[in-house]
């Protein structure tokens, strides 16, 4: 199947997806300021620079879109037909990054959370996610 938008517009399109404050990461970080959980943003002194980084807890949140970070078997997934060597070399390459930086941090004493874009689509999982999310912060404090 070819791409329904011109080159000119894909292009266009491409320029303006955002790598921090995307809506899901706004979602999880306002949900956690009001669990009263205080945070840093993109703290770039720690590999990879977390999306968001819970000092006092010594615990890191990564937000992850599905289709950039390659999340397996989900539905918002699905690799371009156009340019598929490109992008699935892209994908592979964000995967293999997001493993050593994550096996990193843990080395270096960070509790890594990751949060996938799909699990805060629809309200019911979205709730579930997040309330996990902060009892797992909370039960090593």
């Amino acid at each position: 199947m070819a791409d329904r938008f011109s080159p000119a517009q894909r292009s266009k399109i491409m320029r303006s997806i955002k790598g921090r404050d995307t809506k899901a990461e706004l979602l999880v970080r306002r949900f956690l300021f009001r669990k009263g959980l205080r945070y840093r943003t993109n703290d770039r002194r720690l590999v990879g620079s977390p999306d968001i980084v819970l000092p006092k807890y010594r615990s890191v949140v990564f937000v992850n879109g599905c289709f950039w970070h390659g999340h397996e078997g989900c539905s918002l997934f699905v690799l371009p037909k156009t340019n598929s060597a490109f992008w699935s070399d892209k994908i592979e390459k964000n995967r293999s990054r997001d493993a050593k930086n994550i096996s990193t941090l843990i080395s270096d004493g960070w509790r890594v959370f990751v949060v996938w874009e799909c699990e805060l689509r629809n309200r019911s999982a979205r709730d579930a996610t997040l309330e996990g999310l902060v009892n797992e912060i909370w039960a090593l404090e």
